[in-house]
Parts: C-alpha cells; sequence; structure tokens
C-alpha cells in the first residue's frame, strides 16, 4: 500500500547569490517561502519540478520539500527547511541582514 501524498514546494538554490528560493506559481523564484506554490497533487508536483531542473542557469539542486498551508502562504515541515528559511548561519547577511535593519 502507497502512502498518501503529503504537500510540497520545489526549492532550490539561486545560482548567483547561493540563497534558498522557492518555486512560485508564476514560474518566478522567491527567497520567501510563504510564496512558494504548494503542491498537493504528486503528478504536478513532479512536471513542476521538471520544469525547475530543465533551469540550470538560474537554480541549483531543485527538490521537493514537504509544506503544509499556513495563513500566510506554505509553512516549512522539517527543521532543515524551516532553518533554510533563515539564510545562512555563519554571519549576518541576506534575509538575516534584512531581518536585523
Amino acid at each position: 500500500m502507497s502512502r498518501a501524498f503529503k504537500p510540497k514546494v520545489v526549492t532550490a538554490n539561486d545560482l548567483l547569490s547561493g540563497e534558498a528560493v522557492y518555486q512560485t506559481e508564476a514560474d518566478t523564484w522567491s527567497p520567501l517561502h510563504s510564496q512558494a506554490e504548494l503542491l498537493t497533487d504528486e503528478a504536478d508536483a513532479q512536471l513542476r519540478l521538471l520544469h525547475a531542473q530543465g533551469q540550470p542557469d538560474r537554480v541549483v539542486g531543485p527538490y521537493l520539500a514537504d509544506a503544509e498551508p499556513g495563513a500566510d502562504g506554505p509553512e516549512p515541515v522539517h527543521f532543515r527547511e524551516a532553518f533554510r528559511t533563515r539564510g545562512p548561519s555563519n554571519y549576518a547577511h541576506g534575509k538575516q541582514e534584512t531581518a536585523q535593519s
């Protein structure tokens, strides 16, 4: 018996900045997890992942990450993904620098 499909988002790293980015419904990449397209159908999720993998000039290492609906958009389920939403941890830059301003 197969497991039920859990909602996902497509995530990757921006080719130039290295920042974690998320695929939106408009086929753009956002640094905000809350703007990601929440995929609830397994076949659709696989197609969106293939689309992301076809953009090696924009992103690196796209994959599907578990997510759940939230009040302001998709929210990460696992610690690793929640950690990625906060940006690099070695020093304040990117998302962390913006949060301090």
